[in-house]
């Protein structure tokens, strides 16, 4: 491997899944200016929009899109252009 390319700034960093608010923790180099207390330890925040424990893949559940209503949206926005 080549020398001096890795960050040397790895430290124990929490991950927040926002979408079901789980914490796990683990080293990371990832640039936070928040942080959360995690049993009594103070660790940088990075907030998650989905992970392993809310991905459809892992979970096996998968989440309901309103997508009827931005279809629907999309059309009375654009049907002024429609020949």
């Amino acid at each position: 491997m080549k020398q001096g390319i890795h960050p040397e700034n790895y430290r124990m960093v929490a991950f927040k899944d926002m979408s079901n608010e789980d914490i796990f923790l683990t080293k990371s180099a990832a640039e936070t200016k928040e942080t959360i207390e995690v049993e009594g330890v103070s660790y940088p925040l990075v907030k998650l929009e989905i992970s392993r424990t809310s991905h459809p893949f892992y979970t096996g559940k998968a989440k309901l899109v309103d997508t009827a209503g931005r279809i629907d949206k999309f059309k009375n926005k654009y049907k002024s252009f429609k020949k």
